[in-house]
């Protein structure tokens, strides 16, 4: 039997995983998103739901009131005609185009339980984008963040069948030939008249999730309940969230990543505070927040500031600081070897595992030095009760992962896509294999294919990642076609993700299929790993790989501006203004590349980054340069550079 084929069953919970169980409000006997609500209000009545603290006023609401804002909301919009229609497995589609705050999960759940489904998408899309996608889902109604966002849209809605439309905000419109309700009104209106059940099936549609479409049109990713109950019924196996914790919501509430681990956090007695990349760093000193869903991006940011503190020390200190982290390092990587929890591909032997114990006992006074005068005010920058965040969205830097298991800062790491609702798998807390994406969630089966023959490959061997189980979408919305080319016959869904599987059925990622740039040697380069060596440099604060046909990897940096000056004011306090084309600066970063990139695990003369260019406009959401969970987009940094990139390689 090929030992890769026993990875390819669906995972089974472990004896911790069925302790955890026991820890958890169990929902599997729902059958839709909506019935959690009514048990959240009992067990939890008076525990504070939802929490904005930016928001003017204040706003905070109980189970008992966030239930009754959903029934209302729901009742509302049933008095105007939504839930009655349904086609098969297709209930009504009404578009809630807005962004994160207390009115968005209301809103949310509203159309649920009203016995809709919403098709979801952020205020700051692309206009065009938010068109097609009303367009495309057959959206009846609109829920939209503002007026101004009503204002960009409103002369091509006219063309759409949109029946009414709902605003967040409490605008009053003027001299609008559309109908315009504001939510108070929804709310009032549902308070005076009994909410109608309405019993969704398992596989009813519960959400329409469109993809950024940066390779084409947007799809619609068609998301069931069934999909979104199995996220909900598994991460009690992984955290169990006691009632009264709470969690910062950063991330886009409508991303299926984010969504998702909101709804189990709410499930069990949770406060959702919802932050923003300007506020995050105060939240978590404010808040004391315990669990926080996250993106690589967000933990970059909190360790170049924790970098920056320590510059500022004076040198004899910084000196302390850089010695107590290096041996730390050589701590935690004894203690995983003694641990068992090391990528090699070939198991530790009893000796090396003896010997890495024997090293953890010698260097941990060294460590408990460093954790009493450093890594203790590291984490007091969290709140200082911070349990657990869970990076997703991109793979975690090793410098990263290395830093926060020093610091003693819980993170845990998934994977996914908003095909696959969207977790597939995640690391564990009793077993967080660093530099791993972790193992499958319940149920769920990860197999290991030649891109080429698709037959499945051994374990450790690089191929494409397949994925099957109950979080898997139910296909593209009125798109068969897109449809049959992501799952095949026998229900595997096709990730695009390049990755290999441990022979403890973790897995490992490589790399994306399509970002995938090949030399004009022949050599297969995966960008991702080295972007993220050379992150560490202090000078760089983003960075993009280029260079498909070409001799050698070219990069696009965005350099750390502040880090930078402060360089150049220690060679020179007079200057003035940073030349960033002379030749001190471009030796500087030179350096900082070749070191970094050589000094990384499994480095190959091929990864060695040839020219470079320095653009000072950093990559953002903004400028339509990052997701909105704050991944690069390839395809368009590289339209933008276009010019610059051939002149690169000239």
């Amino acid at each position: 039997m090929n030992p890769s084929l026993a990875i390819n069953s669906p995972h089974k919970m472990n004896e911790i995983e069925r302790a955890n169980l026991n820890h958890v409000v169990d929902y599997t006997s729902i059958q839709s998103l909506p019935e959690i609500w009514p048990i959240a209000k009992q067990k939890f009545a008076e525990v504070v739901a939802l929490h904005d603290p930016h928001s003017k006023p204040e706003v905070k609401l109980t189970y008992n009131e966030l239930y009754q804002q959903i029934q209302q909301f729901a009742a509302g919009l049933q008095a105007l005609g939504i839930g009655q229609t349904q086609e098969g497995d297709i209930p009504d589609r009404i578009a809630l185009f807005a962004d994160n705050s207390p009115r968005w999960l209301i809103a949310d759940q509203g159309i649920m339980s009203a016995g809709a489904a919403d098709v979801v998408r952020g205020a700051g899309a692309d206009p065009e984008e938010l068109l097609y996608i009303l367009k495309d889902s057959g959206s009846t109604a609109l829920v939209v963040e503002n007026l101004a966002l009503l204002k960009k849209l409103r002369d091509r809605l006219l063309d759409l069948p949109i029946q009414f439309i709902i605003t967040l905000s409490e605008e009053t419109p003027d001299n609008e030939t559309l109908t315009v309700i504001k939510f108070s009104q929804i709310i009032a209106t549902g308070a005076n008249r009994p909410l109608k059940p309405t019993r969704h099936k398992p596989q009813t549609l519960a959400t329409l999730l469109y993809t950024s479409g940066t390779t084409g049109k947007p799809k619609g990713v068609v998301l069931t309940h069934s999909n979104l109950l199995h996220q909900i019924n598994t991460f009690g196996t992984i955290l169990q969230p006691k009632p009264g914790e709470s969690a910062l919501s950063i991330l886009p509430s409508w991303h299926a990543y984010e969504r998702t681990v909101e709804y189990f956090l709410l499930s069990q007695g949770c406060t959702q505070i919802y932050t923003s990349i300007r506020y995050f760093k105060q939240d978590f000193k404010s808040c004391k927040p315990q669990y926080m869903v996250s993106v690589p991006r967000i933990w970059d940011s909190i360790y170049e500031a924790a970098q920056k503190q320590f510059r500022e020390q004076p040198a004899n200190k910084q000196k302390l600081i850089n010695f107590f982290l290096a041996t730390s390092q050589e701590y935690i990587k004894a203690r995983r070897i003694a641990q068992g929890l090391t990528l090699d591909l070939t198991p530790r032997s009893p000796l090396e595992k003896i010997i890495a114990q024997i090293k953890t006992i010698g260097l941990f006074p060294f460590h408990a030095i460093g954790e009493k005068l450093v890594y203790q005010k590291v984490r007091e920058a969290t709140g200082g009760q911070f349990k657990w965040a869970i990076s997703g969205g991109g793979s975690l830097a090793t410098h990263l992962d290395n830093f926060f298991e020093i610091t003693g800062i819980g993170l845990l790491v998934g994977y996914g896509l908003t095909e696959t609702s969207p977790v597939l798998t995640v690391r564990r807390p009793w077993h967080n294999l660093r530099g791993s994406a972790g193992q499958p969630l319940l149920n769920t089966e990860i197999k290991i294919v030649d891109p080429e023959t698709r037959k499945t490959i051994p374990i450790g061997e690089r191929g494409l990642v397949l994925a099957r189980g109950p979080q898997i979408m139910a296909g593209y919305y009125l798109n068969p076609q897109a449809t049959a080319k992501a799952i095949d016959a026998e229900g595997w869904f096709d990730t695009g993700d390049l990755g290999l599987l441990t022979s403890g059925n973790d897995l490992v990622l490589t790399g994306r299929a399509k970002d995938t740039i090949v030399l004009t040697n022949g050599e297969n380069i995966e960008p991702q790993p080295i972007e993220d060596a050379s992150l560490r440099s202090a000078y760089i604060d983003q960075i993009m790989l280029v260079g498909q046909d070409q001799k050698s990897l070219g990069a696009l940096i965005v350099p750390n501006q502040e880090a930078i000056e402060k360089w150049a004011a220690s060679l020179s306090p007079s200057i003035q203004e940073i030349d960033w084309n002379s030749k001190a600066i471009q030796d500087l970063f030179r350096q900082e590349l070749n070191r970094e990139v050589q000094n990384r695990p499994g480095y190959r003369p091929d990864d060695r980054i040839g020219p470079f260019r320095l653009i000072l406009e950093p990559f953002s959401v903004e400028n339509g340069m990052l997701t909105q969970t704050l991944k690069v987009k390839r395809p368009v940094v590289m339209e933008h550079y276009r010019d610059m990139i051939n002149e690169m390689f000239k």
